[in-house]
C-alpha cells in the first residue's frame, strides 16, 4: 500500500503532538514533521524554502499547526506576528497549490470581536481585537487568496500534550489552596486530540472551507477550572472573579474576547463527524494524558 505523505508543521505544539499520535496509528500515512525545534527546521516565513521542500516531498497534504500564540506579546511584536501568522501560511497555501497538496490551516476564535450573544457560526462577521486576532485572520484570507483545496479550521481554548490552562491549574493547586479565575469569558474547551479527529475526517474528502471546531458545549474559565479540580480530585476552591478585577491583580496588554463560543454549524451541516462534549473530552485527557 502506498502511503500518503503529510507535512506537518508546528509539529511539537499541542496539535501537532495530537496529528502524530492520531495518525500514527493509521498505516495509510506517512507523518514529515517539521518545527523550530524539531529535526527538520522549516522557516514558514521563507516563500522560497517553504516552496522549495514542499516541491520536494510532493505531500497528499499540508497541515499547518504552526502559530505565534502569545497573545499579550504580540501588541509590541507586531512584524513577527504577521510574519508567523499571515505570511507563512500564505507561503503554504502557494507551495501546496503548486504542488498540488490539500492544505489544512488552524485559526482561532479570536478572528472574532467577542461581544457575540449566540454562538459564532462561520458566517458571522469577523471583527478581531488584537495584533494576535487581526494576523490568525490575515492568514485565513490568504489561505483563501492562494489555493482552493484548503481546509480552515478554527478553534478556541485548545489544551493537549503541552502548556495549558489545565496543566497551569493543576500546577497552582500544587501551592495554592485557592485560585482567582475570571468567570465572565465565555468559550469551550477544546482537546487537541478531538480537534486531531476532525483534521483525519476532513483531510480525505474534497468537503473545502471554512469550519469552526471546538468540543460541545461552553463554560467559563472559573467553571473550567473547578471542573479541571473535580475531576482530578484536587480540593483547590476557586475564586470567581470579573475580567476587570483580574487585570488589575494581572495587567495584559491584549484584549480578550469576552463571548469565545464557536458553533460547528459547517461541520454539522456537511459531516458526520461531531466532536466529544467538553466535560468528556477533558476527562479522558485528565484521566489518559495525565494519568490522574
Amino acid at each position: 500500500m502506498n502511503t500518503k505523505k503529510i507535512i506537518v508543521t508546528g509539529c511539537n505544539g499541542q496539535l501537532g503532538r495530537a496529528v502524530n499520535k492520531l495518525f500514527s496509528e493509521d498505516g495509510g500515512y506517512e507523518l514529515i514533521n517539521t518545527d523550530i525545534n524539531a529535526d527538520i527546521k522549516l522557516d514558514i516565513t521563507d516563500v522560497d524554502k517553504v516552496t522549495s521542500f514542499v516541491k520536494e516531498i510532493s505531500p497528499y497534504a499540508v497541515i499547518n499547526c504552526a502559530a505565534y500564540t502569545a497573545v499579550d506579546r504580540q501588541e509590541s511584536d507586531v512584524d513577527l506576528s504577521y510574519r508567523i501568522n499571515a505570511i507563512g501560511p500564505r507561503n503554504l497555501a502557494i507551495a501546496s497549490k503548486d504542488s498540488g497538496a490539500k492544505f489544512i490551516h488552524i485559526s482561532t476564535d479570536y478572528v472574532f470581536p467577542g461581544d457575540a450573544k449566540t454562538p459564532y457560526v462561520e458566517f458571522d462577521a469577523v471583527g478581531p481585537k488584537s495584533v494576535y486576532g487581526r494576523t490568525k485572520l490575515a492568514g485565513e484570507e490568504f489561505v483563501k487568496q492562494m489555493t482552493d483545496s484548503f481546509f480552515i479550521i478554527r478553534t478556541a481554548w485548545l489544551y493537549g500534550d503541552g502548556h495549558n490552562f489545565v496543566k497551569t491549574m493543576l500546577k497552582l493547586s500544587e501551592s495554592h489552596d485557592e485560585v482567582s479565575v475570571v468567570d465572565d469569558q465565555l468559550g469551550t474547551p477544546t482537546s487537541a486530540a478531538e480537534l486531531a479527529k476532525c483534521i483525519r475526517t476532513l483531510l480525505p474528502t474534497e468537503n473545502y472551507g471554512l469550519f469552526h471546531g471546538t468540543c460541545e458545549g461552553d463554560t467559563n474559565w472559573a467553571d473550567f477550572a473547578e471542573k479541571i479540580f473535580e475531576l482530578s480530585g484536587k480540593n483547590t476552591k476557586v475564586r470567581h472573579v470579573t475580567s476587570q478585577e483580574y487585570e488589575k491583580m494581572n495587567p495584559s496588554s491584549a484584549k480578550r474576547p469576552a463571548f469565545s463560543i464557536l458553533d460547528n454549524y459547517m461541520l454539522r451541516l456537511t459531516t458526520p463527524f461531531t466532536f466529544a462534549v467538553w466535560q468528556e473530552a477533558l476527562e479522558t485527557y485528565i484521566r489518559e494524558d495525565l494519568k490522574i
